[in-house]
C-alpha cells in the first residue's frame, strides 16, 4: 500500500486534468467577480451581507 501525499501541486494537476478551459474560465470569472463585489460594494446593507457571507464562509476579517 503506497501512500501518497496530498498536496497544492496534485490538487493543481488534478484540476488540469479534470476541468475544461471553459469550466476554468467560468471559475476565474465568478471568483473575479465576487472578489470585486466583496472589495468595492460600500452600500451599508449590501456590505452588512457580504459581511456575514465573508464570515460564514470563514473568511476573518477583523
Amino acid at each position: 500500500m503506497a501512500a501518497t501525499t496530498d498536496t497544492v501541486h496534485g490538487r493543481i494537476e488534478g484540476v488540469r486534468i479534470e476541468l475544461t478551459p471553459t469550466q476554468l474560465a467560468v471559475g476565474l470569472a465568478l471568483v473575479a467577480a465576487l472578489g470585486f463585489a466583496l472589495l468595492f460594494v460600500q452600500e451599508p446593507m449590501l456590505h452588512d451581507s457580504m459581511h456575514n457571507f465573508r464570515h460564514a464562509a470563514g473568511i476573518t476579517c477583523h
